[in-house]
């Protein structure tokens, strides 16, 4: 959650720079990143599926397969960062369809070519974190982010504004920032996985090498995994998007409001991936009683974490919409009080939100992968995408009725979650392959190493 949490910080001291830079450049970023992410989602998902692979492993007693099945992460990383590069033109043709003025459309292809350049480190850091997060080994990966979130924040002071003899480079420059931050954390991951301490007892640098049969198992539960992310954030880039036909004023109130929802958004993926990595590591070792349990419990921290979020937007509203915007400044005014009445429907969203990103992180980490993305993409692009436009393009409404309808859609979806978690049968997915009944009285670790 701190690791998570830290993430949370870097997007919005990128977009706080931003907003004191120019207007403009915030009104830009959020279509720009949220389609950057839409492109690298899935991949990233794929990579970062080495989380729960490694958890259960781990839980049945095999090291030696968690850093295998995490350097086959490590080659998907490797190979996509090419064709994602070659993606560059087709996502700057998205954003000029976008409808956005000139000067907001070119300054999304900027910041979006730079993200794509460096989705390399991301791609890398989703792997390599998979064997630490999926043993446990949490404080490890906060630590890292941590780090690399810093030099980002640093970054973006000197090349924003131009500080210490550099040019001043505006939304350019926070996009170079994110590209190079992005490396630091899994140079350090890497070199800790590689070091002799964690060779001695998972055996990292002998293998290092493909692996045809767990790669492929990777690949089947990963797979709809990352198609599924992929389907969700493009279908809520429809709504960034469409956002900006309602009005520049209204657009940057989205784009700040959902700037400050990254306090409460990003943790919670923090807790989702809590949820996967302690479903997987109880399933591994046989107990799917303590995995529904642990599930339930990271379920119920998230509340209390979101129930805290939604009180400050509703209570202090002004004092979050200040840290991107000067009171009594042109038209700040305006989007103060729209602002104020998107804080406040994303209070009420955010506890359907908590059951999407634990409860489904809870699902994947169990296997259940191919439900969460089918049901995912059916709420998503039979309900929310037709209705935005709907909303916005055919009734001509505003920016309050588009949020309106997300919020329907956030809730549907945190229902079916919450019914397939309660139905259970994602206790009795073989994610790993073995078939093997555990005997009365014998530890599942033992029953599982014995078939190798």
């Amino acid at each position: 959650m701190l690791g998570t949490g830290s993430y949370t910080f870097m997007q919005f001291f990128d977009r706080l720079f931003l907003a004191h830079y120019d207007l403009t450049a915030i009104q830009a970023a959020l279509p720009a990143g949220i389609l950057a992410f839409a492109f690298v989602a899935g991949f990233l998902s794929l990579c970062g599926y080495t989380n729960t692979l490694v958890a259960h492993f781990y839980g049945a007693g095999e090291p030696a397969n968690c850093s295998r099945a995490t350097f086959q992460g490590v080659i998907m990383a490797l190979g996509f960062w090419p064709l994602l590069a070659a993606m560059i033109p087709l996502g700057r043709q998205l954003l000029a369809m976008g409808g956005h003025p000139p000067q907001v459309r070119d300054q999304e292809q900027i910041y979006f070519t730079m993200l794509m350049l460096g989705s390399a480190g991301p791609l890398l850091n989703a792997a390599l974190s998979g064997f630490f997060t999926g043993r446990g080994a949490t404080r490890v990966t906060m630590v890292t982010d941590i780090i690399a979130n810093l030099l980002n924040i640093f970054l973006d002071y000197v090349l924003i504004f131009g500080r210490f003899g550099f040019p001043r480079l505006g939304i350019l420059g926070a996009g170079i920032a994110t590209a190079v931050s992005g490396f630091a954390g899994p140079l350090m991951l890497l070199a800790l996985f590689l070091s002799s301490r964690v060779d001695r007892e998972y055996a990292t640098r002998r293998n290092l090498r493909w692996d045809p049969q767990l790669m492929r198992r990777m690949v089947r539960f990963g797979l709809p995994t990352g198609v599924q992310l992929v389907l969700d954030i493009a279908s809520f880039e429809v709504f960034v998007m469409l956002a900006g036909r309602t009005g520049g004023i209204a657009l940057a109130a989205s784009n700040i409001a959902l700037s400050v929802n990254l306090l409460a958004f990003m943790p919670l993926v923090g807790l989702g991936i809590t949820a996967a990595v302690l479903v997987g590591k109880y399933l591994g070792a046989g107990r799917p009683e303590t995995a529904a349990r642990v599930a339930r419990r990271t379920l119920g921290l998230g509340w209390a974490y979101t129930l805290l979020t939604g009180l400050m937007f509703v209570l202090v509203p002004d004092a979050l919409l200040a840290l991107f915007l000067t009171p009594g400044a042109g038209s700040t005014e305006e989007i103060f009080h729209i602002g104020r009445r998107l804080l406040l429907i994303m209070a009420i969203w955010g506890m359907a939100d908590a059951v999407n990103l634990i409860l489904g992180g809870a699902l994947k980490g169990a296997g259940d992968t191919r439900f969460v993305m089918l049901f995912s993409a059916a709420v998503a692009w039979l309900m929310l995408v037709p209705g935005q436009i709907l909303i916005v393009i055919v009734a001509g409404k505003g920016i309050i009725a588009s949020w309106w309808w997300t919020a329907a859609y956030i809730a549907v979806l945190a229902a079916g979650y919450a019914v397939r978690f309660r139905k259970g049968k994602w206790r009795y997915i073989d994610l790993l392959g073995r078939n093997v009944p555990l005997e009365p009285g014998r530890p599942a670790a033992e029953a599982l190493t014995s078939t190798d």
